[in-house]
């Protein structure tokens, strides 16, 4: 995975972190997650705040 697959990380995510509410997540922590997620291959200084905000906002629809 990439930084620009957003679904699929949020997808991982929700996997990963089922006690989480993705709502009060911060993005440094956010960034640390999808970094340690298995399969994620992309460079950590990629992301933006963004990238980070549209994961999350995925991750937030995935809970619906």
């Amino acid at each position: 995975m990439k930084w620009t697959d957003v679904l699929d990380i949020a997808i991982a995510l929700d996997e990963a972190h089922p006690e989480v509410d993705p709502q009060w997540l911060r993005f440094t922590d956010l960034h640390e997650w999808v970094c340690a997620l298995e399969g994620f291959e992309d460079t950590p200084e990629r992301s933006s705040e963004k990238i980070l905000e549209a994961i999350q906002m995925a991750w937030l629809e995935e809970r619906r």
